[in-house]
């Protein structure tokens, strides 16, 4: 089975770079990576959901991979939010939104928010409204500390270990070619726009952890919280929090995996989402 390329439309024009595998009438599920990834950041998984009766399609957000980077560096969550509405809207149907960090974010915000977006359930992945704000630094001061890029790939592959030490490190640092473009001056940079990490919000996390909030009572579809055993983002103390502050959702949890839970634990990533995805197809073509 072959994967289809294909561009979206999202807010502003931007043109988002997306890959589609499986077949046209199954259920569609539409995979959003995390900040600073790309749509390779999946793994095995986008297979192993074609294989299993659906129809993925897994894209590249805006400023990221393959997709245009944003004019003015507009990378506000009402732009991100736009393109995946465009992006439903294109798709056609009732999709299921599998979203990992910013993607989960995205997610949730498109759902949970007027207009609300149908969806026949999310995923989300390692994020939550409500996270620990050392996990999410870590990562963020990462991608600053990175963001100027690399002499060569051994380098890259140095500073990765050093972020994920629980990984194991490649043999060979050219599997890294994929997140990694080499500019005319010949440092690797990130797939990303190095705008999108010199944004500052203009709210506060207080006001945001009450807006996310807001967004997830009003989210009428199944929600599966998915954390990693070992993520210091979607800790295990605020996932029980969240459990009893939201009866409607389902918790599950990658043992083993930290943050980045399809990238640390691919195999049981995949298992801990199937049985929700497969449990819920009957509403991608449901009328309520």
């Amino acid at each position: 089975m072959e994967s289809v390329r294909q561009n979206f439309v999202g807010v502003g024009g931007v043109r988002l770079a997306a890959d589609t595998l499986g077949q046209a009438d199954a259920p569609p599920v539409i995979l959003l990576h995390g900040g600073g990834q790309t749509r390779w950041s999946w793994g095995e998984s986008v297979g192993r959901l074609a294989a299993e009766g659906f129809r993925v399609i897994n894209v590249d957000l805006r400023g990221h991979g393959e997709s245009d980077w944003a004019p003015g560096g507009d990378y506000a969550f009402e732009s991100f939010t736009g393109d995946l509405r465009a992006i439903i809207a294109a798709t056609g149907g009732r999709p299921f939104i599998v979203g990992a960090s910013l993607g989960g974010l995205t997610a949730l915000l498109t759902c949970g928010e007027p207009p609300f977006a149908d969806v026949a359930g999310l995923v989300l992945v390692d994020i939550a409204p409500r996270i620990a704000s050392a996990g999410t630094d870590r990562v963020v001061g990462f991608m600053r500390a990175t963001s100027k890029g690399f002499a060569t790939l051994e380098e890259a592959a140095t500073a990765i270990a050093e972020y994920l030490p629980h990984r194991t490190r490649p043999v060979r640092p050219e599997g890294l070619a994929k997140n990694l473009r080499q500019g005319d001056d010949g440092l690797y940079r990130w797939h990303w726009d190095p705008a999108f990490i010199q944004q500052r919000p203009n709210w506060s996390p207080q006001d945001f952890e009450a807006r996310l909030m807001r967004a997830t009572r009003a989210i009428t579809a199944p929600i599966l919280f998915v954390r990693g055993g070992n993520s210091d983002v979607l800790t295990a103390a605020i996932a029980q929090t969240l459990a009893a502050e939201l009866p409607r959702a389902e918790f599950a949890e990658v043992a083993g995996a930290e943050h980045m839970l399809a990238g640390d634990e691919n195999t049981a990533f995949t298992q801990a989402i199937l049985p929700f995805l497969l449990a819920h197809t009957s509403r991608v073509n449901a009328n309520d």
